[in-house]
C-alpha cells in the first residue's frame, strides 16, 4: 500500500472530464432533487426551512472540501486532484447563493422591509452576507483569464477563503445561537484545516498591512 501511495500518478485528459461531470451530476443533481422534493411538499412540515439547512450546511461541508484539495495533492501521489479545486469552490458558492435566495424568496416573500428588520434583530445575516460576498469575488476571478491579468494580487484575494471560514461558521453558530454541539465540531475541523496553513495565513496578513501602508 505504502509503494502504491509512492508511486506518482497522472490522470489522463479523459479521467479528469468524467470526474468533473460526475462532480457536476452530483452536486448540481442533489441540489436539484431537493428543490424538487421541496417543491412537491416532500420536505416535511416545514419544507423551506429544509431547503435553508441542506443549502446552508452543505456550502459549509464544500467549503471544508475545498480546503481540503491543496493539502490532499500534496500529500498524495496524485496532484491532478487541484484540477477539482475550482469546480468545487464554485459549488460553494451556488449552494451558498441558494442559501441566501431561498430565504429571500420563500422566507420572507421578497419583503425586502422583512428583510431590513431580520438584519437588525439577526446580526448574524450580516456575517453570512460578508462570507457570501467573499464566495463572490473569489468565483467571478476564478478564471484562467483573471489570473494571469491578475497577477500576485489575485492569490492575495483568493486568500480571503481564510477569513470566510470563519465567517461562514460564526454565521452558522450565532444562527444555533450555540457553539456547542454541531457547530463546535464544525470550529474543531476548521482548526484543523486551517492550523497547518497559520504561516501562510500571518505571512498574508503581513503582506496585507504592509500594503495598506
Amino acid at each position: 500500500m505504502r509503494r502504491l501511495l509512492a508511486r506518482p500518478a497522472r490522470l489522463t485528459r479523459a479521467q479528469i472530464l468524467t470526474g468533473k461531470t460526475l462532480v457536476h451530476l452530483i452536486l448540481a443533481g442533489l441540489l436539484t432533487f431537493q428543490f424538487f422534493l421541496g417543491a412537491s411538499n416532500q420536505l416535511g412540515a416545514d419544507p423551506v426551512e429544509a431547503l435553508i439547512n441542506f443549502t446552508g450546511l452543505n456550502a459549509v461541508h464544500l467549503l471544508f472540501i475545498t480546503l481540503l484539495v491543496s493539502p490532499a495533492a500534496r500529500h498524495l501521489p496524485c496532484g491532478d486532484i487541484m484540477r477539482y479545486r475550482r469546480l468545487l469552490g464554485i459549488y460553494t458558492f451556488v449552494y451558498a447563493l441558494s442559501h441566501l435566495l431561498v430565504y429571500i424568496l420563500f422566507e420572507l416573500q421578497q419583503d425586502w422591509s422583512l428583510l431590513a428588520s431580520e438584519i437588525t434583530e439577526r446580526p448574524y445575516i450580516i456575517v453570512g452576507l460578508c462570507a457570501l460576498l467573499i464566495l463572490t469575488a473569489l468565483t467571478v476571478t476564478s478564471f484562467e483569464s483573471l489570473r494571469k491579468k491578475m497577477g500576485r494580487r489575485w492569490q492575495s484575494l483568493h486568500n480571503l477563503i481564510y477569513i470566510c471560514m470563519p465567517l461562514v461558521l460564526l454565521h452558522y453558530s450565532w444562527s444555533q445561537k450555540t457553539i456547542i454541539a454541531e457547530p463546535l465540531v464544525y470550529w474543531a475541523l476548521a482548526a484543523l484545516v486551517l492550523l497547518p496553513r497559520k504561516d501562510k495565513i500571518r505571512s498574508w496578513f503581513a503582506f496585507s498591512k504592509t500594503r495598506r501602508r
